[in-house]
């Protein structure tokens, strides 16, 4: 419809122009001598308005249009009429398909449409075979030309940072899928680690020992439940991301730590868990705070499962411009050989955590025996703010 209404007030403007070309107030200002207008045809405008109705499908048939139009135009100037304001509907198809084409092809166009106007003007011109409109043809191609070009250099540099966001969208939405991926391994693995090692000893203390496995059955409600509020979090995430988060649910972070070495300890492991804080405590980044709890947790259930009779050490230190992260057990069955060798969903999203942070990790078995890990976080000292007093847990 926009194609339509300009062709036809382009064809309007033309048919009226080319009349006027035709019939002018004052002939004298024209010509000298013996030359004269020749007489136009009611009948001959209707090649000027072949030429700018065409236009209606300019963008659906540029190369037709173009051919069309000039054409008209040719025909129209060849029988010796004035061709002016008629000259400029080609000039339009011709800026409307290089806006489409490649340049080359373009460029190519605009000089054969260009010399063919040029001739059939000079073959039969009224006004003089390089008067009139001749001299403007070139003139009009180059401008039509030029403004196409650009409109297509506008409409590529327009779709390239379209797609270039589209991209990013989808990084974002990748990285954000891996995140997600990595809560719900957390928590799902710590969970589920622990309820299993709990069962096997309240299914081995049942019978001779009843009120033990009492406490490791609690112990296994109670992890049950911190297993499906993480969860529940994690997945309101997902069904309520323009909502707000609840301001009572509390965020995993080194302050949790005393509760997931409650948890542990509570569940009647054989895992015995000792968490050291040093230096002063102060607000952490949220993507170091929850860095640094995911690999703790990850690390402790790592010893659940694999290290089995064992003292596993949690030590936190603050420093001026970095945050230490040391988790060591003393374990003797060790990690299985795909955690050890990297290649885990454990070990590799501790890993990935750890540089999501800006930070650095070391994994790997002791020389004396068990497993360590320690992760480096860097702080920015101007951007953190210190408690009172220094936190010794």
């Amino acid at each position: 419809m926009r194609d339509t209404a300009i062709a036809a007030a382009l064809t309007v403007i033309a048919v009226a122009a080319a009349y006027g070309e035709a019939h002018p107030t004052n002939p004298g200002a024209y010509f000298t001598g013996s030359h004269h207008l020749p007489h136009t045809p009611d009948a001959a405008f209707l090649l000027v308005v072949l030429a700018g109705a065409v236009l209606a499908w300019r963008h659906r048939y540029p190369l037709l249009v173009l051919v069309i139009s000039t054409a008209a135009v040719v025909v129209f100037s060849l029988l010796g009429y004035v061709n002016g304001v008629a000259l400029l509907l080609p000039a339009v198809a011709l800026g409307t398909a290089a806006a489409m084409w490649p340049i080359r092809r373009s460029v190519a166009w605009a000089i054969a449409t260009t010399l063919v106007l040029m001739g059939a003007t000079a073959a039969n011109n009224p006004l003089g075979a390089t008067s009139g409109g001749f001299v403007i043809i070139p003139a009009n191609m180059a401008v039509a030309l030029f403004a196409g070009i650009a409109i297509s250099n506008r409409r590529a540099y327009v779709d390239s940072l379209r797609e270039r966001a589209e991209r990013e969208a989808r990084r974002q939405v990748d990285e954000e899928r891996l995140r997600i991926a990595r809560e719900l391994h957390d928590v799902v693995a710590h969970t589920m680690a622990t309820i299993n090692v709990q069962a096997s000893a309240a299914t081995q203390l049942l019978r001779d020992r009843p009120e033990q496995a009492a406490e490791s059955l609690a112990a296994i409600r109670a992890a049950s439940k911190d297993g499906l509020r993480e969860l529940r979090a994690i997945l309101n995430v997902l069904r309520h991301a323009d909502e707000p988060a609840d301001p009572t649910r509390p965020v995993p972070g080194i302050a949790r730590l005393d509760a997931l070495a409650e948890g542990v300890r509570a569940a009647g492991l054989p895992v015995t868990v000792t968490v050291t804080v040093t230096g002063q405590a102060r607000e952490l980044p949220a993507v170091t705070d929850l860095a640094a709890f995911r690999i703790i947790q990850e690390a402790l259930t790592n010893a659940v499962r694999h290290a089995g009779p064992a003292t596993a050490t949690v030590s936190v230190r603050y420093g001026a411009a970095d945050l230490d992260v040391e988790i060591t057990d003393t374990g003797h069955g060790g990690s299985p050989a795909s955690e050890s060798n990297g290649t885990g969903h454990g070990l590799r999203g501790m890993r990935e955590r750890a540089a999501a942070a800006g930070g650095t990790i070391e994994i790997g078995p002791r020389p004396s025996g068990g497993f360590r890990v320690a992760a480096r976080f860097p702080l920015d000292e101007a951007n953190v703010t210190p408690t009172p007093q220094e936190a010794h847990r």
